[in-house]
């Protein structure tokens, strides 16, 4: 029997629950710190899918862009470990002109924070490979989402 260790169980804010699995630890069984990048940017991959209903890379290409990250940051709480599960949220905490920033907050099934991730992409031009102004869409889109999500209180 397979079981999914990621679950997106809500779209508007978007949440994925996920399970830590024994891979991602440490021999004291703490969560690798690369793991929770791993996190947070699978939880934006799956944003992108989730804002245009198609898979991550179809909703970039389709708008003409892609996405590489100029930052990201977090700010952990407390450890994790295997087998415990959490649910992650996506919010929109800045709109810019080249860049957008996506926070995304960990929390525990009793709603104690775990870590809040920052990341911060930049758009650029498919064809050229430079920066570009985010596309016009899908600047909509991400107003949209934002205009449309309670704020998540930190």
């Amino acid at each position: 029997m397979m079981i999914a260790t990621e679950q997106v169980v809500s779209t508007v804010p978007l949440v994925i629950r996920r399970r830590v699995k024994w891979g991602e630890c440490d021999p004291a069984g703490v969560v690798y710190t690369p793991a929770f990048a791993e996190y947070v940017m699978s939880a934006a991959e799956l944003f992108y899918g989730s804002l245009f209903d198609t898979t991550p890379q179809r909703a970039r290409e389709a708008q003409g862009f892609d996405s590489p990250t100029r930052a990201l940051s977090f700010d952990f709480q407390r450890s994790l470990e295997p087998d415990e599960d959490f649910e992650m949220t996506v919010t929109v905490s800045d709109i810019r002109q080249r860049t957008y920033v996506l926070d995304v907050t960990a929390r525990t099934a009793a709603g104690e924070i775990l870590f809040i991730g920052r990341v911060t992409p930049v758009c650029i031009s498919r064809s050229e490979r430079r920066s570009t102004g985010i596309p016009p869409s899908f600047r909509q889109a991400l107003e949209r989402y934002r205009n449309a999500c309670p704020e998540v209180a930190s």
